[in-house]
C-alpha cells in the first residue's frame, strides 16, 4: 500500500499565504529493501522556500529532520543551513549523489532517499514517477527512473496514432516489416544480401 501525505505547514497569520502542501510518497514497510524510500514533488528548485514544507510534513513521521544533501547541479542555490520550525537543517552537497535524489538524515529514523520529481514535470507524468519510487525492493535508481519517464514522454499517445491513420487514409509499412522480408544468406561465393 502506497502512502500519500499532503501534509501542510501552518499559516503564519490570517494574511499570509494558504499553506502549501509537501507532495510526498513513502515506499510501504516490507522486508524489502529497494533503492529509494519514496519521492517528493517541489513546486520550485529554491530549497530555502522548499525545505521547511518537506521537513514539517516529515516531522511526525520521522521526527526532526537534521541534514539533507542534494547533488548541486538540480539546485541553482544551495543555502548551507534552513530555518525550519525552530531548529536549524543543515544542507550538504555533493557531485558523485545522483542529481535527482535527495537524502534526508535523522536522529530517530536514520536516511532516507527520496526521488526528487522535477517541478515542471507534467502531473501524469509525475504520478508515475512517485508511483515508481514507492515500489517496494525497486533495485531502479533516480536517474533510472527520471530516465524511463522522459523516453515514455516522448512516445505519442496510441489514440493520437489512430486518429492519425483515420485522417490521412492509412499509411505505408514502415522499414522495419519490409527489411525482415529480404533474403539473409550467400548471394554467389563470398557475396551476401
Amino acid at each position: 500500500m502506497t502512502v500519500i501525505l499532503e501534509r501542510t505547514t501552518p499559516a503564519a497569520s490570517p494574511t499570509a499565504a494558504p499553506p502549501r502542501a509537501a507532495r510526498l510518497v513513502f515506499t510501504p514497510k516490507t522486508a524489502l529493501a529497494g533503492q529509494l524510500d519514496g519521492a517528493w514533488w517541489p513546486r520550485s528548485r529554491d530549497l530555502e522556500a522548499e525545505l521547511p514544507v518537506l521537513v514539517a510534513a516529515l516531522a511526525e513521521p520521522w521526527g526532526r529532520i537534521t541534514r539533507v544533501t542534494v547533488n548541486p547541479t538540480r539546485w541553482p542555490v544551495i543555502p548551507h543551513k534552513v530555518p525550519v520550525a525552530g531548529h536549524a537543517v543543515h544542507v550538504g552537497w555533493f557531485t558523485e549523489q545522483d542529481p535527482d535524489k535527495l537524502i534526508l538524515f535523522s536522529y530517530t529514523v536514520g536516511r532516507w532517499d527520496l526521488l526528487v520529481v522535477p517541478p515542471q514535470t507534467a502531473p501524469a507524468a509525475a504520478a508515475r514517477l512517485m508511483a515508481a519510487a514507492a515500489v517496494p525492493g525497486s533495485v531502479l535508481t533516480s536517474r533510472a527512473l527520471i530516465a524511463a519517464e522522459a523516453v515514455i514522454g516522448r512516445i505519442p499517445d496510441l489514440r493520437n496514432r489512430e486518429d492519425a491513420w483515420e485522417s490521412e487514409g492509412g499509411a505505408r509499412a514502415s522499414d522495419i516489416g519490409s527489411l525482415a522480408r529480404l533474403p539473409v544468406g550467400p548471394l554467389s561465393a563470398g557475396a551476401w544480401w
